[in-house]
């Protein structure tokens, strides 16, 4: 977790908790103790428990009785669906963004895919928040914020297991290749061609993730 706040701040229980479960600080099955938690921000345990209660219901951490709280730890045929989610949420949308997308759009869209090429040299956590920010400054001209609140949740569950830091370099390579072939297509409208290479990006993207899903410090057991 982040430091806790300075004095005379409020502590951010909820945002510091959703923080370090999305960076990867605090890996999927992790224990997540009130009492500790609460020493950390110096608040009492009220306000740590609703936390994890706004967590639990964001499907970041469950909840076990008389043992308590986790970071949630998904099946990888889990994980294989909230892939399947994210493809279909991101389709809808991208039909709607190629009709409102102005050249400021498809500007902060290359800009993101350039900050993801040089994401890539700079580490695994670097190159996971440029993946995300590049898919949603595709998606958010769309308009649709309901869907894209629903997209959001979605790659927020499956963030924690912290998959692009396990694809081999040359996987990278090749969605970093996809990327381009969006955008082409995104700038041109070319609406048939962008969701025919979104759903094969989505393919590479579950290729590579199903090298890993026997790894139990990414997947639970199905059992």
């Amino acid at each position: 977790m982040r430091t806790a706040a300075a004095a005379g701040e409020m502590p951010l229980v909820e945002s510091d908790l959703r923080h370090a479960i999305l960076t990867g600080d605090q890996p999927p099955g992790t224990s997540v103790p009130i009492d500790e938690v609460a020493a950390f921000f110096g608040v009492s345990a009220i306000p740590v428990r609703e936390a994890l209660k706004t967590l639990f219901g964001e499907g970041l951490v469950e909840h076990r009785p008389h043992v308590g709280y986790r970071v949630a730890k998904l099946t990888f045929l889990e994980f294989r669906e909230l892939y399947d989610v994210r493809q279909a949420l991101e389709s809808a949308a991208l039909r709607a963004a190629t009709v409102n997308a102005t050249s400021v759009d498809h500007d902060r869209i290359r800009d993101a895919h350039g900050s993801l090429a040089d994401a890539g040299a700079a580490g695994d956590r670097e190159y996971a928040a440029a993946t995300r920010r590049f898919h949603f400054a595709l998606i958010e001209p769309s308009g649709m914020h309901r869907l894209i609140r629903m997209y959001e949740t979605a790659w927020n569950i499956t963030e924690p297991a912290r998959p692009m830091s396990r694809v081999r370099e040359h996987e990278r390579a090749g969605f970093h290749a996809d990327h381009e072939r969006l955008i082409a297509a995104y700038v041109a409208r070319d609406t048939e061609t962008l969701i025919a290479e979104s759903e094969r990006h989505y393919a590479h993207l579950k290729s590579a993730i199903s090298e890993f899903a026997d790894d139990p410090e990414c997947f639970a057991d199905p059992a």
